[in-house]
């Protein structure tokens, strides 16, 4: 088995163009092609730009897909590839993990080493799927440092008192303030693009994957939102023996602290709050297509709405993941002040600490942040790489 420091040097991104890419480590990686059939959803997303200012530099050409781009027309977000993890020798997964990516990712690099080990431990493969406006789902432009540099000053200038605005969150931090909404629409639409994809396995439309191969997940952070929904709606019972690794992530959404330079900024985050926690069902009521879509009559959007606030809909919250005990393992990290282990545990193991759902605390023996669970610069030798490896051997146990 390779230790995570010696895999660490798979932390970077590769060919998304190629069909096939050599990763070394006995280890090759498949890319394939999707399309989103669920953009139209983004249409509903009132194009206003809500209470957001807009600045001088706003003018600039380059800043159009930022601030005036319809999130429908953004091309890169409807056709895109995804990436496919498997040992040498193997050319069809018969057993798959699907990995879902943090807030606010722009790429697979830091995920790299994590499919790696997930791989090398259970022989399974490893799916990279990119959620809707992140990794290569974005324009280029997001992931531009100068550009967003100046998106951030902008920010900065007109909002004098917001906190952490910063080049990394600078184009997350102007989508959501100015129209929060996109919170709940983007998720939607990864939520139906990842079980589109599973229909499409299931039917033998991926070669590289068997039509009857199970299939877990391993979601961090913010991805593991979207996780609790895939299995609280199983829809048409495709995830019903599914298992989720929750690491770095679990807690219902008023429950996280999300303002970071590699998150978000405060005052994207005070309107994402405002939108999602203490006002939705103001919205809601003049909103239609919002309405229905969080209705009880639609199991994604009920689903969706239980995770927002820890005290709405509890009873029904708490059913579901007492339903799931078995087929959920929350990992968190004692240093985690994005995610709070005790967070995750009052969510996973309900208001009175009844659901059976196993959650453990790691300490690891280096400094370490949430965005950056495993830091390139950290110990490698020792506790420390006990420590990582303990991680995904426990992930390794749980899903194989």
């Amino acid at each position: 088995m390779r230790k995570f420091p010696e895999l660490a040097s798979l932390r970077h991104d590769f060919s998304l163009e190629a069909e096939q890419v050599d990763l070394g480590f006995d280890l090759y990686a498949k890319n394939f092609s999707f399309v989103s059939k669920n953009f139209e959803l983004l249409q509903k997303i009132d194009s206003s730009l809500g209470l957001l200012k807009i600045g001088p530099t706003s003018n600039d050409p380059t800043f159009f897909p930022l601030y005036r781009l319809p999130d429908a027309a953004v091309t890169e977000n409807q056709a895109f590839r995804y990436h496919l993890i498997l040992p040498k020798g193997v050319d069809k997964a018969e057993k798959l993990i699907v990995l879902v990516h943090g807030f606010n990712e722009r790429g697979w690099a830091k995920y790299m080493p994590w499919a790696a080990q997930l791989v090398k431990r259970t022989g399974q493969g490893v799916l990279l799927f990119p959620l809707a406006f992140h990794m290569n789902r974005a324009p280029a432009l997001w992931n531009d440092p100068r550009a967003m540099k100046k998106v951030s000053a902008e920010r900065k200038v007109l909002y004098p008192d917001v906190l952490q605005s910063t080049l990394s969150n600078a184009a997350i931090s102007v989508r959501l303030h100015a129209n929060p909404a996109r919170f709940f629409w983007s998720g939607l639409v990864s939520y139906h693009d990842i079980v589109a994809l599973v229909k499409d396995i299931r039917a033998g439309g991926n070669p590289a994957i068997a039509a009857n191969a199970p299939i877990n997940f391993f979601t961090y952070s913010i991805g593991t939102l979207l996780g609790e929904i895939v299995l609280f709606t199983n829809e048409d019972q495709l995830f019903t023996d599914s298992k989720l690794v929750a690491f770095c992530g679990g807690p219902v959404f008023n429950r996280l602290s999300p303002v970071t330079k590699f998150i978000l900024d405060s005052e994207a985050n005070v309107r994402l709050y405002s939108f999602l926690v203490e006002h939705l069902e103001s919205h809601r009521k003049v909103d239609p297509e919002l309405d229905r879509h969080l209705s009880d009559a639609m199991p994604v959007g009920r689903n969706f709405r239980c995770l927002l606030n820890y005290r709405v809909d509890l009873a029904y919250r708490e059913e579901r993941f007492r339903a799931l005990a078995k087929n959920i393992l929350g990992l968190s990290l004692a240093q985690d002040d994005v995610v709070p282990p005790y967070e995750i545990i009052g969510t996973f193991n309900g208001s009175r600490r009844d659901i059976p759902i196993p959650v453990e605390v790691l300490d690891p023996p280096f400094p370490l942040r949430h965005e950056d669970p495993f830091p390139a610069a950290g110990p490698s030798k020792g506790p420390g790489e006990a420590f990582i490896d303990d991680v995904f051997a426990r992930s390794a146990e749980f899903l194989g």
